[in-house]
């Protein structure tokens, strides 16, 4: 996705202030003869400085003027930003790395200008954006309302649809979303904040900037309606035991895009299968097989070891976003992912139980696994290549229901408990066989060759 501008939230998204905000809203209230156990200061966080003071003043009834409690706040928080708040980890690199592409930057915060400027420089932050932008220059409407974003859009002067805001806030991240801005959420593990309030109303989430970069978000392409022909990603991973490279190639010349996954690379070389989009972190490629797939593929993605998610799970977002780009539906086919860890392995199947893919297979040199769901590829017709095969099926989704038929043991409309045993072990004995999934989903593995 082009990225023609960027809008940055500075406190708790640039510099690690939120503890201290905290700290010093409470300092305020005591400073002040006020009991701040009495109120939710976690609340207060959307609201200008000068609102949370106003506030003090006319509903909690502090003697002190709101004039007088912003200048104490305000002198208290110059100070922090001098001797006590730190920059995040990267995001002075990441700043920079936009910059250096072009990308012209602006601040927008609930904190005021003066104290805006003062944490910029406190960190060598201050060279870098083009100008700031305070909830109090909009009148004082908070971050409930879009309007500093909007003005803040308004002085880059860049479309709305390619400029990014990144937050660390529910509310910053849902306002800026509702108003067409493209969004990442920015978490770390002390501000207490809630995955389930930010990740669904971001477009990109991360924990830190590590995992950020300026082509991770030119590659990031927003949901559309999915409509025609599926787009057929194939994906190889670094399992430790990889596929042949005649399987490779194979499946590689059926499908319409390529990912590798850091280790797959490996793989890849070998079988002199050039991937469209090499992701990972670098840890389980050799160095030649890295550098290999960075010059033969057409776009890279790096990530850090240090990441909540796997390389598979940013490898199949990598999928998303391009069958995205095509409008298309995303049918994924796996492959060197199962063997190694059997932890990972069952992973694998999770990850290809997402109800967003149109399909999706794993395919080894011994076995073929695919998602038969109700809400995805109903049915798989076996062919009659699997006559004399084993085959099994395990539920992994509740309330699931199948057929079998064309096998040793057929089931009718039968129901399976998540992760039981019933279906495993069955024997094709038709080349009719068939398994059809009427509700939930489950893996159905054919195996030998």
């Amino acid at each position: 996705m082009e990225i023609s501008g960027a809008i940055f939230d500075c406190d708790g998204t640039l510099v690690d202030s939120m503890t201290m905000w905290r700290g010093a809203n409470r300092w305020l209230f005591e400073a002040n003869g006020l009991d701040a156990d009495a109120v939710d200061l976690v609340a207060l966080e959307a609201l200008s400085i000068w609102d949370m003071c106003a506030y003090m003043h006319d509903e909690l009834g502090c003697e002190a003027t709101a004039e007088e409690l912003y200048e104490q706040l305000c002198a208290h928080v110059r100070d922090a930003y001098r001797n006590e708040v730190e920059i995040f980890p990267g995001a002075r690199e990441f700043v920079a790395e936009l910059a250096a592409a072009g990308v012209p930057m602006i601040i927008a915060s609930s904190t005021p200008v003066r104290e805006l400027r003062c944490a910029l420089e406190a960190h060598g932050l201050d060279g870098y954006f083009r100008d700031l932008v305070s909830t109090e220059d909009v009148g004082g409407r908070d971050k409930e309302f879009p309007d500093v974003y909007l003005e803040a859009q308004r002085r880059l002067g860049t479309p709305r649809e390619t400029t990014w805001v990144f937050e660390d806030a529910p509310f910053g991240v849902q306002t800026s979303r509702r108003a067409g801005f493209a969004v990442v959420g920015l978490m770390n593990d002390h501000d207490g904040r809630r995955e389930e309030d930010v990740r669904p109303y971001c477009d990109i989430y991360v924990h830190g900037y590590a995992e950020l970069s300026l082509p991770l978000l030119r590659d990031y392409e927003r949901p559309v309606p999915p409509h025609g022909a599926p787009m057929r990603a194939l994906l190889v991973a670094g399992s430790p035991e990889p596929s042949s490279p005649s399987l490779l190639t194979r499946l590689a010349d059926e499908a319409d895009y390529v990912v590798v996954a850091d280790g797959g690379a490996d793989a890849c070389r070998a079988a002199g299968v050039a991937p469209d989009l090499f992701c990972g972190d670098g840890d389980s490629a050799s160095a030649e097989a890295a550098d290999w797939a960075r010059a033969a593929a057409r776009a890279c993605v790096d990530f850090p070891s240090e990441k909540y998610a796997t390389d598979l799970a940013l490898a199949i977002d990598c999928a998303r976003h391009e069958a995205a780009r095509r409008e298309a539906p995303l049918a994924v086919t796996l492959t060197c992912a199962s063997g190694g860890r059997p932890d990972h392995a069952l992973a694998v199947v999770g990850q290809l139980t997402a109800p967003d893919l149109a399909s999706a297979r794993l395919v080894e040199d011994g076995f073929e696994m695919r998602v038969v769901s109700a809400a995805g590829e109903s049915s798989w017709e076996l062919g009659p290549d699997a006559v004399g095969r084993t085959f099994s099926a395990v539920a992994v989704a509740p309330d699931t229901r199948v057929d079998e038929t064309g096998m040793r043991w057929e089931l009718s409309d039968k129901p399976m408990e998540l992760l039981g045993d019933l279906g495993v072990s069955n024997v094709v004995t038709s080349a009719d066989a068939r398994v059809a999934c009427r509700s939930g989903a489950v893996a159905a593995f054919l195996l030998g060759a």
